[in-house]
């Protein structure tokens, strides 16, 4: 279980809240690399510095505007930076439009993307020619390599990215932004059982569920617009979407969170007390999912939110490894 950081914060936030995932029992600790906000190699090299055991990386890199090149570069250097602990995460990327930011090559870019980060991280120099992507033959990153090539992960809502990284032998792919159980399935049900399943979304736990589920709503509604599109299993009506770019572009956020059901809610957060949200992760984990990535803000007092939801840890890690037990079976069967 993991938690993710959006790349807003100051260096004593990024070091606080990292410290108390790591105290409070979080296997890892991902930030985010949207566009506009810090990059997030900074951020990174504060959390590796103030934490011991936790995997850190990128949630996702987009290789539309980042080359693979210094994607692999920098993840090198967080293995480096923290002993060895860095992951590889990639998406093609959203909220491109109107930045002049062609979907060059769209999928296929994204599969040569991990080709190529793997050879530079394997310090393969024997070259790659792709349709998108080349790397000359005799090119290797500068520094020292990972002695372990640093997992994958792959961000998708779609079925053929899905089968992609189960071709790729990609180790995990996530949705981000969904606490669906019925979305988990279904993209459970498009990779093979080797790739282990993450899913993610805005997180918000307080001992007032209310004041909870709240917050959720108006940080839910900034994103809703592109993510609720990708969910084939909720269905918004197209005019709901338009009305929530409408408002989130006007910078009108309580009128977007207000069209925000306790439905559509509950499948794209995970908001309320630890307990509620320890039965929404267990109904996830249930569906297939390996792991569960929560998102920020986290509470109301982010470092509280942290500390409250590792309080429910146990129950979610042996509800997750009842899951992976019955799956087994399953497919064993």
């Amino acid at each position: 279980m993991s938690i993710a950081l959006q790349t807003d914060k100051t260096p004593a936030a990024y070091a606080e809240l990292a410290a108390a995932a790591e105290h409070a029992g979080f296997d890892g600790v991902s930030v985010f690399a949207d566009l506009g906000f810090q990059p997030p190699g900074p951020a990174l090299t504060t959390i590796a510095a103030h934490t011991h055991a936790v995997r850190l990386g990128v949630a996702c890199h987009s290789p539309a505007y980042t080359h693979p090149v210094d994607i692999a570069a920098q993840v090198a250097t967080l293995d480096l930076f923290s002993g060895g602990r860095a992951y590889c995460g990639l998406a093609r990327g959203a909220w491109l439009d109107g930045l002049g930011i062609p979907d060059a090559g769209g999928l296929d870019r994204l599969a040569e993307s991990v080709t190529v980060i793997r050879a530079l991280l394997d310090g393969d120099d024997r070259g790659f020619t792709g349709r998108h992507l080349q790397l000359p033959r005799g090119f290797r990153l500068n520094g020292t390599l990972p002695e372990q090539r640093p997992p994958m992960l792959i961000g998708t809502w779609g079925r053929r990215t899905a089968r992609m990284a189960g071709e790729l032998g990609v180790e995990e792919v996530k949705i981000g932004g969904s606490a669906n159980p019925a979305m988990t399935a279904l993209m459970r049900s498009w990779l093979p059982p080797e790739v282990r399943l993450v899913v993610g979304a805005v997180t918000v736990c307080d001992s007032d569920p209310d004041v909870a589920r709240t917050l959720a709503r108006q940080q839910v509604c900034l994103y809703l617009d592109v993510v609720g599109a990708l969910d084939p299993t909720v269905g918004i009506a197209p005019p709901l979407l338009a009305d929530l770019r409408s408002f989130v572009k006007s910078g009108d956020t309580e009128a977007a969170a207000e069209l925000v059901s306790e439905e559509l809610l509950d499948a794209f957060t995970f908001a309320g007390t630890a307990d509620q949200i320890a039965v929404h992760a267990r109904a996830c984990l249930a569906a297939g999912a390996d792991r569960i990535e929560f998102g920020t803000p986290h509470g109301p007092d982010p470092v509280r939110g942290v500390e409250l939801l590792g309080s429910v840890l146990p129950q979610i890690r042996s509800a997750a490894a009842a899951a992976g037990t019955g799956a087994a079976a399953t497919r064993a069967g």
